[in-house]
């Protein structure tokens, strides 16, 4: 899945060049470049499908050049998880229809993937052999309320689900990590292509009526105006309010292998490296004087001098520069908003 806009990295983030194509954790490879690095040892090239928009096809071939343009599903507009995975779904569908699927966001952050990809093994393996919908979950390690919460049934490496709960306030989440039976969604997907829709028409039979008939059309001209009428059509919803709140064959693999989905500039600080004042800055042309804790994103070959500040995210780009508070993060979406309503959306 790889048709996010990522707003909460503006604006170092944009609409014509989102997150998932960026480098912004300075590793010298793309989110989609890893994601693609990380699974290709459990699957081969001709296996991948990627979900995007239309407008970013030509960037996920130029960031995964081992793909073919067949292979990129381009969606004319967003409409949330449930017609992104139901768009691939039907399509493999057509291709064999007695296969494993595996379904990831392009824009996470893995730090052990040896263990990863152990335990996508192993789920493979579960799905093969169950009627099940399975997800990967993270042990928890703080009461974070970015997060969805999953709360599995036993102690079990693979245990059925109890119940889902999104993004819960500081309270509860602080009650969930002391309880020990919750762990955070991940938003990793395992299971074979006809139990998922199973699921879509069981769960989502709108969706499964307009996806179902897009079969006939695939690899004809009919195509894209066939998807661009579905898309138009369909009801914009996840995945998991969809199907796996209202689903009983639902499990859950724990793990634990350095995860996180990088949402906002304060967990790129979290996963940064920083200097001996704590603040995590390019590695050449920042100076920094009296500064603390503080995040700093410049352009290559910019310089920036900074001094006096302490927590705080400075994002340079070539038409935009942020500064803010780290604690104000949550107010990107209210810049990005003033900024359009006074300039439109050349610099969003």
């Amino acid at each position: 899945m790889a048709g996010g806009v990522g707003t909460r990295f503006w604006p170092k983030s944009r609409q014509l060049m989102p997150k998932q194509f960026l480098d912004i954790l300075g590793t010298g490879k793309s989110f989609i470049r890893h994601t693609y690095e990380r699974f290709v040892e459990l699957v081969p090239p001709e296996n991948f499908l990627v979900v995007t928009n239309r407008k970013y096809k030509d960037l996920v071939l130029e960031h995964l050049p081992e793909l073919k343009p067949e292979q990129v599903l381009c969606e004319p507009i967003g409409r949330n998880t449930a017609p992104c995975i139901a768009y691939a779904a039907y399509t493999l569908q057509t291709k064999n229809p007695e296969a494993e699927m595996i379904v990831t966001p392009s824009d996470h952050l893995i730090l052990n993937e040896a263990d990863f990809r152990s335990i996508i093994g192993e789920c493979l393996v579960f799905a093969a052999e169950h009627d099940a919908l399975l997800t990967v979950g993270i042990k928890p390690t703080r009461p974070d309320t970015g997060y969805g919460y999953i709360q599995v049934s036993d102690s079990q490496p693979i245990s059925k689900v109890k119940c889902f709960t999104e993004k819960p306030n500081l309270e509860l989440a602080q009650t969930f990590l002391q309880c020990g039976e919750f762990v955070w969604n991940s938003g990793i997907f395992i299971w074979k292509v006809n139990t998922i829709i199973k699921a879509f028409e069981r769960y989502l039979p709108e969706h499964h009526t307009l996806f179902s008939s897009m079969q006939q059309t695939l690899g004809t001209e009919s195509e894209q105006s066939t998807v661009e009428k579905i898309f138009a059509e369909c009801r914009a919803i996840s995945i998991d309010y969809g199907v796996m709140e209202k689903a009983d064959n639902v499990y859950v693999r724990c793990g634990e292998f350095g995860w996180s989905d990088v949402g906002t500039w304060g967990s790129v600080y979290q996963h940064s490296r920083k200097d001996r004042y704590a603040n995590a800055i390019p590695a050449e042309g920042c100076y920094l004087y009296d500064t603390r804790s503080s995040i700093v994103s410049l352009p290559k070959d910019k310089i920036a001098i900074i001094s006096g500040l302490k927590e705080y995210i400075v994002v340079d780009t070539e038409d935009v520069l942020m500064i803010c508070p780290r604690a104000d993060e949550q107010n990107i979406k209210k810049f990005i908003d003033e900024v359009k309503f006074h300039k439109g959306d050349k610099h969003i």
